[in-house]
């Protein structure tokens, strides 16, 4: 008797996790499903080899690349020196404001973000629309997630590691680089993986700084905006015909394959760091 009752326990609580794991999947089953079913008929050769203005997608493709690569570039470095630097090195008192500063960061509204961007950029330093304002808007937006998933990456490295550094006598700078870094890699390249597939996901901000072209994007950082995928969703949405209503589909669509390309190259990375760790001489 007490074994059929564990049983019927254990049968309802597997139960139990495949529904919660079904109502996680359905909505993104769901969403994969309309995307492919509005976009079907506009997903063919010319959609990669026209523009936005004959409802291709060329220009918001190679826009929305520069876009992530500015990102990683600007943020990536700054949010991972940041996270190191709380740390490791920042007295208590000043780890605090700082702290107090990006979570603050964190809250304020993307669109906030980016009237400050179109204000003091576009405006008072007559950036104009431009690839340089709409990269620093969005990396104001992300920066938080890397500085915080930085930091608590390296405080989750175990403190035995820290302990026979100092045993040993190496310096603070070679203790990071060879004993504190290597665990915690696959932590921070989740970070900015988050961080890109956040500032993928985003057009308010770039609204205000970068504008929208239907020409393809340039190198140019000034004076210059270029076309991106989610203003494509956001507008042709919004239009009457069935053709545009598809290419919005299909935008949505590449977003999707984006952020999903992100966390392959995340997961990646994070696979080799941990190898890498696993190999270093303890």
């Amino acid at each position: 008797m007490r074994d059929l009752l564990r049983r019927g326990r254990d049968m309802l609580f597997w139960g139990l996790c495949l529904l919660a794991l079904a109502l996680v999947i359905a909505p993104s089953l769901a969403i994969i499903a309309s995307l492919l079913q509005q976009s079907w008929p506009a997903l063919n050769i010319n959609l990669f080899t026209n523009t936005t203005a004959t409802n291709g997608l060329q220009n918001a493709i190679l826009g929305s690349l520069l876009l992530m690569a500015g990102i990683l570039v600007v943020a990536g470095p700054i949010g991972i020196a940041g996270g190191i630097y709380l740390a490791e090195f920042a007295p208590p008192t000043r780890a605090g404001i700082l702290r107090l500063g990006y979570e603050t960061l964190a809250g304020i509204p993307s669109i906030i973000i980016g009237f400050v961007g179109y204000i003091v950029l576009a405006q008072e330093l007559h950036w104009g629309f431009s690839l340089l304002a709409a990269i620093l808007a969005l990396s104001a937006i992300v920066l938080p997630y890397v500085v915080k998933t930085t930091e608590v990456a390296l405080l989750q490295v175990p403190a035995t590691l820290r302990d026979a550094a100092v045993a040993l006598g190496l310096p603070r700078i070679t203790t990071l680089r060879r004993a504190l870094l290597p665990p915690a890699i696959p932590a921070i390249a989740s970070g900015v993986v988050v961080a890109l597939a956040i500032a993928v996901g985003e057009t308010a901000p770039l609204l205000y700084t970068v504008g929208f072209t239907s020409q393809d994007p340039t190198l140019s950082l000034f004076q210059h905006p270029i076309g991106y995928l989610t203003y494509v969703v956001y507008l042709n949405a919004t239009l009457p015909t069935k053709l545009e209503h598809e290419v919005a589909g299909a935008a949505g669509l590449l977003i999707l394959v984006m952020l999903l390309a992100l966390i392959g190259l995340g997961r990646l990375v994070a696979r080799r760091a941990a190898r890498y760790a696993a190999q270093l001489p303890s």
